[in-house]
């Protein structure tokens, strides 16, 4: 009966959208497909709106979607409630009543509202190896939008980060298919719910279909060479998983795979997203990108053409985003036959498809109350503990940590006393990097650590990332210190803003560090940035090393808790941290990169992270040892804890097909668990792997299993079965 409904609520659905297209002129419906940033209808002074831009852009242009938030800058839950009111109040006065669509990149909870809940950035989501947590996660940021009148949150980013240079690495889950899609899909389900149209619930959008991540060169919207096959069996799986978790929304690649920009990209935007993956939703460009087709890519021969180029590859909507010069353009299109009345008939009904799906053609002007669902204690919770777990700790020579309360510390470095470098990119600002729109209320590593700490605790440093640390000043403070703890990194940064030519860190860390060892005196090193940058002669020389990468805005308070022992880290590495900036092999690398004097050595593997506990893994076994094609394996290890305080392990369960026709990675990930155990405690585990599970793409670019040996590889254990015609 559930079933049933659903396929009644649908058709019903389809028919309403399908009635309201055939009233529509097509102004409206090229409206429709048209999204302008909000400064195009931005007032002067203490006036958000200007009232007059604002009609000319909805009762003349119709647009279907506006994005982005005023000044570049978060606004209060008040303001946003304006802002969406006065927007939907010009809608009604439209000739359909057709509602605008506000998007925004609230991609780490609401970014762009003051005092909001701010969680790890993805790469630390997926540090958690703990997809209740991005549940969670989407169920916050998804209520706390929703208070402010927004609905369409472009995230998750679905793409993995497999080039360690890219400078929006850490907007991904990591370097692994299965992570990405497992905790990406989590987060949507959060975030959307069983009912999107829910006052607590939102929509989704996929970033950045497909291929955006692996830039060649490592910099921001530049080319990546991407094989059918790699396409397949890295890119593609990720997308699919999130379509199939719901989201009803993918925005474009910015950059260009194998000499074509995702804008253009019929094969990939209309053949394998609608034909082969069945997605029903719609496509929204990235920013500015159908113009760049002519400006910069070269492609197209004329603006007109560009428009003519994107909309019969697939996409749906244009982030234009300052005037309406994809409006004009596509209306002249149609009007000479140059672009089918037919294919904006299919984009206007996905558009509005999606608008209905969303509930906002519903005469509902409720709102959720903010001091009941906005930045609650449960909220701060939910964030507290999502740091704590997404912290890694590499090293921990000689249990140096946890440190005692009473230790005198000196805290240096300049990503010490800064709540930005905490957060990164879409943070109150687009960069992220301005800290006077930072809270007041919230800690920095320092403050936490001095707030934490019965002794007392010395900070040397700056108050800007790029302020000059006196190394004089902090070598002589450290005399008088138990331990250095050293806070190095990266200063916030998105997008181009973020491309760097070497992933060496800065010459004056380098020397802050170097001096800083030569006293002789114990270092933690604590990192924080979105990308890997190269440490290894300062955690060779560090007694600890924590990685904390963009923790969110509960993460120095989580850094101090795992520093002093009032949480037992238990953080696992989403990508391979590389020992050298030209040395990059990842975890699930091909034989070939581990042979002869080839080899995969990372500073820290992906996976790794350590405890104030032990922990161990036996009893690695399959139901089977051979299998028939088609069959699930089922398998059981036991884990314990054999150190003296209670701690979370995360049991990483890998793969290999030991023979295949297409070289097979060393290993891949295809389960993980997370548990808490007390000391001494075993716990038997259960997984199944599925016959997809062993797939690969084949010779013939097909996703096929072959019979053969296999292994199983967990912790230190490794079992093998065979799997027969």
């Amino acid at each position: 009966m559930v079933g049933c409904s659903v396929r009644n609520q649908e058709a019903s659905r389809q028919a309403n959208v399908q009635d309201l297209l055939a009233s529509m002129t097509l102004e409206e419906k090229i409206g429709q497909m048209t999204q302008i940033d909000f400064s195009v209808i931005a007032g002067q002074g203490d006036k958000l709106i200007d009232q007059a831009k604002l009609l000319d852009a909805i009762l003349t242009h119709h647009v279907g979607s506006i994005l982005n938030t005023p000044n570049n800058k978060a606004q209060s839950v008040e303001d946003w409630r304006k802002i969406i009111h006065t927007i939907n109040t010009v809608s009604e006065k439209s000739r359909l009543k057709i509602p605008v669509l506000y998007g925004i990149d609230a991609i780490h909870g609401a970014s762009y509202t003051k005092n909001a809940t701010l969680f790890p950035q993805a790469i630390n989501m997926a540090a958690t190896f703990n997809p209740e947590l991005s549940v969670k996660e989407g169920e916050i940021t998804a209520q706390e939008i929703r208070v402010s009148g927004l609905q369409w949150n472009f995230s998750p980013v679905m793409d993995i980060g497999r080039q360690p240079l890219w400078p929006r690495l850490w907007e991904t889950y990591g370097e692994d298919v299965h992570l990405a899609s497992v905790l990406g899909s989590a987060y949507i389900k959060g975030y959307q719910g069983d009912d999107i149209s829910a006052p607590n619930k939102g929509l989704t959008c996929l970033k950045h279909y497909v291929g955006y991540s692996v830039p060649n060169n490592g910099k921001d919207r530049t080319p990546a060479w991407i094989s059918e096959r790699m396409l397949r069996e890295y890119f593609l799986p990720s997308f699919e998983a999130g379509i199939k978790a719901g989201s009803p929304t993918v925005m474009v690649n910015s950059g260009e795979v194998d000499g074509i920009p995702g804008h253009a990209n019929y094969h990939y935007l209309t053949t394998i997203l609608r034909g082969e993956l069945g997605f029903k939703g719609f496509a929204v460009s990235d920013w500015e990108d159908i113009k760049r087709l002519y400006v910069r890519d070269k492609l197209a021969s004329s603006p007109k053409e560009a428009v003519k180029i994107a909309v019969m590859a697939g996409v749906d909507m244009s982030m234009v985003p300052f005037d309406y010069s994809f409006y004009d353009l596509l209306i002249e299109l149609v009007k000479k036959g140059e672009v089918p009345m037919a294919r904006i008939d299919e984009a206007v009904s996905r558009i509005l498809t999606v608008k209905d799906q969303a509930g906002l053609f519903k005469a509902s002007s409720l709102l959720l109350s903010a001091e009941l669902s906005f930045a609650t204690q449960e909220s701060t919770d939910t964030n507290l503990q999502a740091a704590r777990e997404s912290i890694v700790l590499a090293k921990n020579d000689q249990h140096m940590l946890p440190l005692k309360k009473d230790a005198k510390v000196l805290v240096t470095g300049p990503t010490a006393n800064l709540l930005s470098v905490l957060n990164g990119g879409w943070t109150l600002s687009w960069q992220g990097d301005n800290d006077s729109l930072q809270p007041k209320d919230k800690l920095t590593v320092y403050g936490a650590l001095q707030k934490k700490s019965t002794s007392k605790v010395t900070y040397v440093g700056g108050t800007h990332f790029n302020d000059k640390i006196d190394i004089r000043k902090a070598v002589e403070a450290a005399k008088d210190q138990d331990v250095i703890v050293l806070c190095l990194g990266e200063k916030p940064y998105t997008e181009t803003m973020g491309n760097i030519p070497s992933l060496n860190i800065d010459q004056s860390q380098v020397e802050l560090a170097n001096a800083l060892f030569a006293t002789g005196k114990p270092v933690v090193l604590v990192t924080l940035g979105g990308r890997p940058r190269i440490i290894t002669e300062q955690a060779d020389k560090a007694s600890a090393v924590l990685l904390g990468f963009l923790p969110g805005m509960e993460g120095g308070v989580a850094i101090a808790d795992i520093i002093y022992g009032d949480y037992n880290p238990n953080g696992k590495l989403p990508i391979s941290y590389p020992r050298n900036t030209n040395d990059i092999v990842l975890y699930d690398h091909k034989p070939i990169e581990n042979f002869d004097t080839n080899s995969y050595n990372p500073l820290y593997p992906f996976g790794h992270g350590l405890s104030y506990s032990q922990f161990e893994t036996s009893g690695l076994k399959t139901d089977k040892q051979q299998y028939k094609m088609g069959e699930a394996i089922n398998l059981s290890v036991k884990v314990a804890n054999t150190g003296s305080i209670k701690g979370k392990e995360t049991v990483l369960v890998y793969i290999n097909d030991m023979a295949a026709t297409v070289t097979r990675p060393n290993r891949q990930l295809k389960a993980f668990k997370k548990v808490e155990l007390s000391p001494k405690q075993i716990e038997n585990l259960s997984f199944t792997l599925v016959p997809d599970d062993l797939s690969f793409i084949g010779v013939d670019l097909e996703r096929v299993v072959e019979p053969g040996d296999f292994k199983i590889m967990v912790g230190s254990e490794t079992v093998q079965f065979t799997v027969t015609e």
